[in-house]
Order: structure tokens, then C-alpha cells, then sequence
């Protein structure tokens, strides 16, 4: 069974998470990703892997990441959002920390951590 990695790009931040996703494109493509909507799309897009594709971030799609790191399915996220503007992403963010500190779940806020993630998955 392949391990789940999930990917969540806030607005300012999409374009740096297609840029990963086409780089890393050949590792990526040893597992089952999951995106908040809009993310999974342009990830799918931009470089035809295939991407399951939750509600977008604002109306829901990152608790329904959350929902299932509880559950079990997801082996690691990464979250890439602006942290020049932190107070505008907190209550999205939130969540999503909270559940993956208590899951044991590994978080990568940034694209050096993002690699070091995808690694160590495949």
C-alpha cells in the first residue's frame, strides 16, 4: 500500500508547491497524494500526477486533510503558507498542527523541510 502525503498551498504559495510537486515529480509519483482542492488541481495539472483532490482550503478541505490524518491515512503534509502574513493563515493552519502533533504526523512548513519529508516517505 502506498503511503499518503498530503499538500496544502495557501494562495501566495501555489506556484513554490507546483514548483516542488514538477522537481520532485519522479518521487512523488511512488505515492498517493491529496490536495485541498485548487493546490491538487494545478499540482495535477502542471505535472500529470495524479492527485486526489479534497474541497478547497476555504470551504473546508483542510479539515477534511485533518479528518484523516486522525484517521490514520496520511503518513506526512506539507503545508506551505505565508509567514510574512501569519495572523491572516492561523485559523487555517491551526487545526491541522494540532492534529498532526498529536498523531505523530510529520508537518513541513517549507520547502527544505518539504524535501527532507518526501525523502524520507520513498
Amino acid at each position: 500500500m502506498q503511503k499518503v502525503l498530503a499538500l496544502i498551498a495557501h494562495d501566495q504559495k501555489k506556484k513554490e508547491m507546483i514548483d516542488f510537486c514538477a522537481k520532485w515529480q519522479l518521487k512523488l509519483s511512488k505515492l498517493s497524494l491529496i490536495a485541498t482542492g485548487i493546490t491538487g488541481d494545478r499540482i495535477a495539472q502542471a505535472t500529470g500526477l495524479p492527485v486526489e483532490c479534497v474541497l478547497p482550503g476555504r470551504t473546508g478541505g483542510d479539515l477534511q486533510i485533518a479528518a484523516r490524518v486522525a484517521d490514520g491515512e496520511i503518513a506526512a503534509v506539507i503545508l506551505l503558507f505565508d509567514p510574512q502574513r501569519p495572523g491572516v493563515h492561523e485559523p487555517d493552519i491551526a487545526p491541522i498542527l494540532r492534529i498532526c502533533g498529536l498523531h505523530n504526523v510529520p508537518v513541513a512548513l517549507n520547502l527544505a523541510t518539504a524535501e527532507l519529508v518526501v525523502k524520507a516517505l520513498v
